[in-house]
């Protein structure tokens, strides 16, 4: 079975003890090059959809093609095709960034004529280059975060998946990772599949989203189409001076949703604020109303993350045991496949 999608999901189930479903009949795509986030609430399921996907989970049911493979049919070889970072460090700590790198290059098969000049490549383009030959235990946690990228892609990979690689970075350090990643994904045509705890990352990076809630996909778009699903754009609308007729002309004008009054001004609800401002503020005009300001706000991701799952979203929000069996369960994956 192949798929001209990079990552092409079908009725992929996974259920604990014969009980528990984990993750429930869903589906969806993700298309090449494409920078796909994956949303939930902690134990939602997340973990274990990326562990499926990755080779290091079996489902209970469905079907699963990444990059032309099927992932169930054949592991071995999609671990060997794809590039994997984890929330855990998988870096040894007894080894230089060099020999990590060499280490993970020898591990997926790069041709040796090729590695050298891969890895020095990969060492200065994380800007780790000064610090090739020290021990990885002295890094600090964004110069790890970097390493480990560069042994996600040491084999060119054409799907990388991130399951929530920046946690604990401090905001310097998650903008300079996701900028390496984006280079990436433009030089490359490199498809991203991630997870992450900050949904302005999402929001900032992925070209798709899907949320997962109590193992099913509850909704898929754009970052604009979801937010536009929660109901629209705020337009704020202040008048000069205060008369209640002003909230009869807003709600008078095509494409308004609603108006509420607060605080003296009132608050237009409507699909895409930016193409009505002009007409709201014309209306109020020809009406004989002066205005004293104007703003826009868009749902954020926030808000969409409470529509589609009644829960907020929080960036501190822990692993559940499942979650946490999971990527025990990767990380000593990553470790045995090393030492062999």
């Amino acid at each position: 079975m192949t798929s001209t999608e990079a990552i092409q999901v079908t009725g992929l189930s996974k259920t604990y003890n014969q009980t528990v479903k984990a993750v429930d009949q869903i589906a969806f795509s993700v298309h090449p090059g494409e920078a796909f986030g994956f949303l939930g609430p902690n134990g939602a399921g997340k973990t274990t959809t990326v562990a499926m996907l990755t080779g290091l989970l079996r489902p209970t049911a469905g079907t699963a093609i990444v990059d032309g493979v099927d992932v169930f049919a054949n592991p071995t070889l999609v671990k060997k095709k794809i590039g994997l970072v984890f929330q855990e460090s998988t870096a040894d700590s007894d080894l230089s960034g060099r020999e990590n790198l060499e280490l993970a290059a020898a591990l997926f098969d790069v041709p040796r004529s090729e590695t050298r000049a891969r890895v020095d490549g990969l060492l200065e383009r994380m800007q780790i280059g000064d610090a090739a030959d020290r021990l990885t235990k002295t890094y600090s946690g964004g110069m790890r975060r970097r390493l480990e990228l560069a042994v996600g892609i040491i084999h060119s990979p054409a799907v990388l998946f991130l399951d929530e690689p920046t946690l604990g970075l401090d905001p310097q350090g998650r903008a300079g990772f996701w900028r390496y990643v984006q280079e990436l994904r433009k030089e490359h045509g490199m498809t991203v599949f991630l997870t992450t705890h900050y949904l302005d990352e999402a929001d900032g990076i992925c070209d798709r989203l899907a949320i997962i809630d109590h193992g099913h996909i509850v909704a898929t778009g754009t970052p604009s189409e979801l937010k536009d699903r929660v109901g629209g754009d705020v337009v704020t609308i202040r008048p000069a001076q205060p008369d209640p007729k002003v909230e009869t002309v807003l709600a008078a004008v095509p494409g308004v949703l609603s108006v509420t009054p607060q605080d003296g001004a009132y608050r237009v609800k409507c699909p895409k604020g930016d193409a009505l401002i002009p007409v709201l503020v014309e209306a109020c005009y020809k009406a004989g109303f002066g205005l004293s300001g104007v703003s826009l706000k868009r749902p954020s991701l926030d808000e969409v993350f409470l529509e589609f799952t009644g829960r907020e979203f929080r960036e501190d929000e822990g692993a559940s045991a499942t979650d946490r069996a999971v990527r025990i369960g990767q990380v000593a994956q990553a470790f045995g496949r090393g030492r062999r």
